[in-house]
């Protein structure tokens, strides 16, 4: 097999990612989660970008989980990151998450699932080019419990079935 000029596994991450921006732009529009949705985003303290008090950052040294409901403000969605206000123990704080530092988003209410593998920062300059975007994505969904999980290996096939409105 021949080498992956072309990076599939960091096309097919950045085009989940962008799965994850549209629904935060369209939240950041209305202001509001529609329905029952709401968000866990997983994503790491330590990634370029990212920007927490020092408080947060002390208590969630590698990774934080946050939660979007129903108290959050200033919501603001760009190409690469989002702002947010949160209520942290009754203190507002604001955060700035660049969507390359997620590694997880979660939607409880129509079980909906990604996962991202991204390196921690301790981890070696070279390691973290090798496994900065191999394609590990889990999409779960109501109708089915579909999970597409692949390694990164010569010649994988992805079956986009999971993403697929079903009929």
């Amino acid at each position: 097999m021949g080498h992956d000029h072309i990076r599939y596994d960091i096309l097919a991450q950045d085009a989940l990612r962008s799965v994850i921006r549209k629904v935060l732009t369209e939240v950041a529009a209305t202001g509001r989660l529609p329905g029952d949705h709401h968000f866990f985003i997983t994503f790491l303290t330590g990634a370029p970008g990212v920007r927490i008090s020092q408080h947060l950052k002390a208590k969630y040294a590698e990774q934080m989980t946050i939660v979007i409901q129903h108290q959050f403000w200033e919501l603001k969605v760009t190409d690469s990151l989002f702002e947010i206000g949160l209520s942290f123990s009754d203190t507002p704080e604001k955060l700035v998450i660049p969507f390359n530092a997620i590694r997880g988003f979660y939607d409880p209410s129509v079980n909906f699932e990604l996962e991202f593998d991204v390196p921690l920062a301790e981890e070696d300059e070279a390691e973290a080019e090798i496994t900065a975007y191999p394609l590990d994505v889990v999409s779960k969904t109501e109708e089915s419990d579909t999970t597409v999980s692949e390694e990164k290996k010569e010649g994988s096939v992805v079956s986009l079935d999971a993403f697929r409105k079903k009929q």
